[in-house]
């Protein structure tokens, strides 16, 4: 079984394995909140959709006066100063996505894109936002792709995402424990108070050893694992996974120098997983990737 169907501004996936839906009015971005069904153990994701998209940053502090200035220094955000670079964010904000979506015989795909409409520090607004959802036949899991064409020269340019996509609970009571490859396993138990985003489990790059494999994960009641794979490491500048009335995966690609004209991106799988074991062997099947080319 491998359909689609398109409902008002809902695109609606079923494989064998899998169900999920992509919603291209309201909040976008990414396969919606509880949609990505896993019809082996019944569990659904957790949070407010997965794979979604914010926002393009860099490193560096604004003015507290200045337009569009990031809010940093509190427990939601810790202090961890940022700019922005172009806004809004498009998972809120857009309110409505283009889209395509094609079946081929083994897989479909759906492509969304964005341009930007706010720009800051005197910089030209319009960098285009791709993104690029492939949900094959007889996987638990979904391939996931951002790519960013900048009309400014940056020095070091990021996008924000949720990745997989951040986790409701209350006391724990949706899942039992998280997995960061590059931290190791952790007990629910460490996210019943709030903390904010600096105070543990943040990776950054250039200040922690870069891990073998980026996989960020949570295991559901139903025992089942949701994962949120980014397939070259050296993609992830920056990501966190705190308590702040839900659990915030967000993660930051890029941070990297792009003049111009260029584009940068990054490939994700995401989806359902029976062990940490299983997630390694199918993330070594496709590790390196920054990109996704459909033929």
């Amino acid at each position: 079984m491998l359909n689609y169907d398109i409902k008002g501004s809902v695109i609606h996936i079923e494989t064998d394995v899998l169900q999920a839906q992509i919603h291209t009015q309201g909040y976008v971005s990414g396969v919606s909140a509880g949609t990505l069904l896993d019809k082996k153990t019944g569990a659904r994701d957790l949070g407010y959709g997965l794979s979604i998209v914010d926002f393009l940053l860099e490193e560096g502090e604004d003015k507290p006066d200045e337009p569009n200035a990031y809010q940093w220094g509190d427990l939601y955000h810790g202090n961890i100063p940022k700019r922005y670079v172009e806004l809004p964010q498009i998972c809120t904000q857009a309110g409505k996505l283009p889209y395509e979506v094609t079946k081929s015989e083994n897989f479909i795909t759906v492509k969304q894109w964005y341009n930007w409409t706010i720009a800051t520090h005197n910089r030209k607004q319009g960098s285009l936002w791709e993104q690029i959802l492939v949900f094959p036949e007889d996987k638990r899991y979904f391939f996931s792709t951002d790519r960013v064409t900048s009309v400014n020269t940056v020095e070091n340019l990021a996008l924000r995402i949720d990745m997989p996509g951040h986790l409701n609970h209350k006391q724990g009571d949706s899942f039992s424990q998280i997995y960061l490859s590059y931290y190791g396993t952790i007990p629910n138990t460490e996210f019943f108070d709030d903390f904010p985003p600096d105070a543990k489990f943040r990776y950054v790059r250039g200040r922690d050893p870069l891990p073998q494999r980026f996989i960020r994960a949570y295991q559901t009641r139903s025992g089942a694992w949701l994962a949120g794979m980014t397939l070259n490491p050296k993609d992830v500048s920056d990501a966190w996974c705190h308590q702040r009335g839900y659990v915030c995966f967000i993660e930051e690609v890029g941070r990297e120098k792009v003049l111009e004209g260029e584009t940068f991106s990054s490939v994700y799988i995401v989806g359902f997983f029976d062990s940490v074991d299983e997630m390694e062997k199918v993330y070594d099947q496709h590790c390196g990737e920054s990109d996704i080319i459909i033929h």
